[in-house]
């Protein structure tokens, strides 16, 4: 599948953008407009931004990094979007101080949540920032897979102390700030007035298969895809996933 229909490094990202993409298709149906006001908080050097744009969709990216910004600059130059991207440094606790209430008819948080002070506060400005009938793709990282990522290693103690720490956090060198599990993003998610849809487990075995396996076996890519792509949905493979996708829709 081309670049015009997913982001590359597919393996970890194939799931999401096809919930997505999808979730972007449903939006135009129910506008009747071509061209989506899509907000990407968090958004970086433009990983979905692009892509989203390359659909013809008007696409604004909030992120606090300005070397981040540069390098979405550079990169929908290259892609041949710069009409349809804009840039602005912000982050997610003063979203509503860089961007308008109510005018966007989708919102991307992808990876924000672990690293604010207050998730429930960093969803309702999102939330805020959606059009009536709007769409959140929330996409923050899973308890479970770091959990089971520390025992793969043997490091069982600190598999042990993120399976009890409230921040999902297995030791003072862990790089991230907060993981999640499915229930407790879908309860941010409703929390903040919206409709949870589909919850989907990522990257559930693509960080736990060794590379030069994928690499060297004929066709394993594809296949690992198609796995990951059957397991998304199932609750049973949520509890073990790297990272978790949900789905919420604004009330119209």
């Amino acid at each position: 599948m081309s670049d015009t229909s997913r982001p590359r490094a597919s393996l970890r990202t194939a799931v999401v953008w096809e919930v997505l993409k999808e979730a972007l298709d449903r939006r135009v149906k129910a506008t009747g407009r071509d061209v989506l006001d899509v907000l990407d908080t968090g958004g970086g050097t433009g990983k979905f931004a692009v892509p989203v744009a390359r659909l013809g969709h008007r696409v604004t990216v909030v992120d606090p990094s300005p070397n981040a910004l540069f390098g979405l600059e550079r990169r929908v130059a290259e892609a041949g979007v710069a009409d349809l991207v804009r840039g602005v440094q912000g982050d997610a606790q003063g979203l509503l101080d860089v961007v308008e209430r109510e005018a966007y008819d989708v919102v991307l948080c992808h990876g924000v949540l672990e690293y604010v002070d207050d998730p429930a506060e960093g969803v309702a400005n999102t939330v805020a920032a959606l059009r009536p009938g709007g769409t959140l793709s929330l996409l923050a990282a899973g308890l479970g897979g770091a959990v089971l990522a520390r025992a793969l290693a043997g490091h069982f103690t600190e598999a042990r102390t993120a399976l009890t720490d409230p921040a999902g956090r297995w030791g003072s060198g862990d790089p991230v700030p907060r993981r999640f599990t499915a229930e407790q993003l879908s309860e941010l998610v409703g929390g903040a007035g919206l409709e949870v849809g589909a919850v989907h487990g990522v990257r559930i075995f693509a960080d736990l298969v060794p590379g030069v396996l994928v690499d060297t076996e004929p066709g394993a890519v594809e296949a690992l895809l198609r796995l990951e792509e059957a397991a998304a949905e199932l609750p049973a493979f949520h509890a073990v996933a790297t990272q978790l996708h949900v789905l919420g829709e604004k009330q119209a």
